[in-house]
């Protein structure tokens, strides 16, 4: 069984993907995209409150009565419950709508301190009255997504996987998360198109990495595939993952998602795509000079509440 597809709106608010030469999507085509969306039954939305004035835009755009799963996000917990609380009903006001289907801790820096539990409980108590369905946690590898799980039972945890980064299918994590009832939905499954960037249009600091892409798309040409088509299959098939949230600048793009989707998936060397540098797998260093770059944390230590 392939998982399902869901969308991811960045794009839709701001000049997202190392890929994307065309900048913002404009309304127009933003409406056009949650149509097809809405026809191929693709029906999580996630949706972030620093992605622009997205939440507005998808009020305005999305059909009525909507048939998505709007899947919002937390605030720093720094502001406060009561402004957490504010926010993510300001979202869903934002949206025109009368409530979320998700609501996602965004730092989960948040759940480790001494607030943590305060702030799951918070949560808990929307989806109790009814303004959220589910809640969950937006994580990274260094996060360490499945202690989270283990300590919080989130209905939902996303985390980013693709054919470059399989750190969290190497290690088990998507499988255990999945053993836990957990609903594991992967992101960052293009590496916000990095596999689709000739070498020469790499940022400097991933020049380096450029040999293994070009090997990445050879091969990948000779089993008569294209990196659009490998890197779904690769996610939409890993045992566990149940929504791969896929982000797109045009209706067209995302049929040729959906159409990539439907097709059998290629025979090859999967493990020998993956990557286990932060430099590339991490969108948040690809243009900090190398001095910069931050050490590796230690593991965090999850307070008990």
């Amino acid at each position: 069984m392939t998982a399902a597809l869901g969308l991811g709106s960045a794009q839709f608010g701001t000049d997202y993907g190392i890929s994307n030469p065309r900048g913002r999507v404009t309304e127009d085509e933003v409406r056009h995209i949650l149509q097809y969306a809405a026809d191929c039954k693709i029906l999580p939305i996630d949706v972030a409150f620093y992605d622009g004035d997205v939440e507005r835009i998808l009020g305005r755009c999305w059909p009525f009565p909507s048939p998505f799963k709007p899947q919002i996000r937390t605030q720093s917990l720094d502001k406060g419950l009561d402004w957490i609380e504010a926010r993510l009903k300001r979202s869903v006001d934002h949206m025109g709508l009368a409530r979320a289907h998700a609501a996602l801790v965004d730092c989960p820096e948040d759940l480790m301190g001494a607030g943590g539990a305060d702030l799951w409980r918070r949560l808990e108590a929307l989806r109790g009255n009814g303004m959220i369905s589910k809640i969950g946690i937006s994580a990274h590898i260094d996060d360490e997504p499945l202690l989270l799980a283990k300590r919080f039972k989130p209905d939902i945890m996303q985390v980013p996987v693709s054919i470059l980064d399989q750190r969290l299918v190497e290690d088990g994590t998507l499988e255990a998360l999945a053993d836990m009832g957990v609903e594991v939905q992967v992101r960052s499954v293009f590496t916000q198109g990095l596999l689709f960037v000739p070498r020469e249009g790499l940022p400097a600091s991933l020049q380096p990495f450029g040999p293994h892409l070009s090997k990445l798309r050879r091969i990948m040409a000779e089993a008569g595939t294209d990196p659009l088509h490998a890197a779904l299959s690769y996610v939409m098939n890993l045992k566990g993952v149940s929504t791969v949230i896929v982000g797109v600048t045009s209706a067209a793009e995302l049929r040729a998602i959906v159409a990539a989707s439907e097709r059998p998936k290629p025979d090859l060397p999967w493990s020998g795509f993956a990557l286990s540098e932060d430099r590339i797998l991490d969108p948040r260093l690809w243009f900090l000079p190398d001095d910069e770059l931050p050490q590796k944390p230690a593991s965090h230590v999850i307070k008990a509440a």
